[in-house]
């Protein structure tokens, strides 16, 4: 209801300045972005700076891809700090180093373009609109270097406006709301969910949580979510806990929550971490709510397993697996099934602990997230995902990272200060 009172009012007053500006611009082009801009930058009224901003928001919108190509261009070239002004707060720091002139050091370094989008963001819709622009901006990147500031002044807001103390986790169940639900299917990222049936069978079963944070400005749009299994001893294998058909437990029988799934659902909102601060919540409520849970691990995908071994394949092992997997249906042939099974435990234990990117970190994305986040690399789990993606990307391989909340904090500092991967006795035995 809130929600609602806020809305209403915010719209109200849009329509009220959207009066204000008709008679204020009678005969402008109300299609031209920059006359909106320029407009906003220089606003001080409360009713006109939001309709300014709605307009703004229409007509990005309505953009196609080559203007809005032209729109990131000219914020990149023309909307970033004042040179002039910065060289003369550099000048006057150099003479008077205080903290007055410090601080208009820092406010003359700051790109136009930031100011501009903080306006934006208090149009109706503008938080959304702002993270749909990103995400747009980000697909540009690769083609148009020269953008990156325009996304590192994206990044620097959204940082802030998306701080963990802004977001609020639910459970999600059968009885959310179906809209909500409708987006879990549709954002769910590691294991697709097939209907309504299949997304039933991971939220209503006794022993199956879901749980997602949300911001108040995207009120039914998760920003992440994560699936959780309820199981009794550590899972080598995502068939039994996806499967139809299978036997629940009561959560008191439950020792173990296995977090099975874990998706990103707004791509604008990528390099805004918020997914440690999830799992670290999640841990301390299921904690709270069954005490008799003592372990929390995951069971994690490989994503870049199989792309990495195409570029490594050097021992006669690492060939055979590389040779077995490219042929379609090995997996049921039981030979190559069980060479490659006896195979992969060795050569994944390297692909954990050796194979590093240039700057030093693991090769694999999710064990970037996990290690970083304080967790143990616990076990090396083959023929584990026999999924069409399981497969193409990993070999049917996954993994288990424990999170242990005793040692989070600890791990979390090796792997970031001193770039240890912390794993269990026996995936480190794997390499001998």
């Amino acid at each position: 209801m809130k929600h609602h009172f806020l809305h209403d009012l915010l719209n109200a007053i849009t329509d009220r300045g959207r009066e204000l500006l008709d008679r204020a611009i009678s005969g402008g082009d109300k299609s031209d972005p920059w006359a909106a801009v320029d407009s906003l930058l220089s606003s001080r009224g409360e009713a006109s700076g939001v309709a300014l901003a709605r307009q703004i928001i229409d007509i990005f919108e309505a953009m196609d891809d080559a203007g809005r190509q032209a729109f990131f261009e000219r914020l990149a070239a023309d909307y970033g700090p004042d040179k002039d002004r910065v060289k003369a707060a550099i000048d006057a720091f150099a003479k008077d180093s205080s903290d007055h002139k410090a601080l208009e050091l820092h406010e003359a370094a700051e790109a136009r373009r930031q100011e501009l989008f903080r306006r934006i963001n208090s149009g109706p819709g503008g938080t959304a609109t702002l993270v749909d622009m990103r995400e747009d901006l980000l697909g540009r990147l690769k083609d148009a270097p020269q953008l990156k500031a325009v996304d590192a002044d994206f990044q620097h807001l959204l940082s802030s406006w998306f701080n963990r103390g802004f977001l609020v986790m639910r459970q999600i169940g059968w009885s959310t709301p179906a809209n909500i639900l409708e987006k879990i299917i549709k954002y769910e990222a590691v294991h697709a969910i097939d209907d309504w049936d299949d997304l039933r069978r991971r939220t209503d079963p006794p022993d199956r949580r879901c749980y997602g944070f949300f911001h108040p400005a995207l009120v039914d749009e998760p920003l992440i979510f994560v699936e959780v299994a309820l199981t009794r001893e550590i899972p080598d294998a995502i068939g039994p806990i996806l499967e139809d058909g299978r036997e629940p437990i009561q959560p008191h029988d439950a020792t173990t929550a296995v977090f099975y799934s874990i998706s990103n659902c707004q791509s604008g909102l990528r390099g805004v971490s918020f997914g440690n601060f999830l799992i670290k919540q999640v841990v301390e409520e299921l904690r709270r709510e069954l005490p008799n849970l003592t372990t929390f691990v995951t069971l994690s995908p490989v994503p870049g397993f199989v792309r990495w071994l195409e570029t490594e394949n050097e021992t006669e092992d690492e060939g055979f697996v590389w040779s077995a997997i490219n042929e379609a249906g090995w997996q049921d042939n039981e030979y190559k099934r069980d060479k490659v099974a006896a195979a992969l435990p060795q050569i994944a234990a390297r692909y954990f602990l050796k194979a590093k990117r240039p700057d030093g970190q693991p090769v694999d994305s999710v064990a970037r997230f996990h290690l970083g986040n304080g967790a143990r690399l616990e076990r090396i789990n083959v023929m584990a995902d026999l999924s069409k993606r399981g497969l193409k990307q990993a070999a049917a391989l996954m993994v288990n990272y424990l999170y242990d909340p005793d040692k989070i904090e600890k791990n979390h500092e090796m792997f970031v200060n001193e770039g240890k991967i912390v794993a269990s006795d026996a995936v480190r035995k794997l390499l001998k």
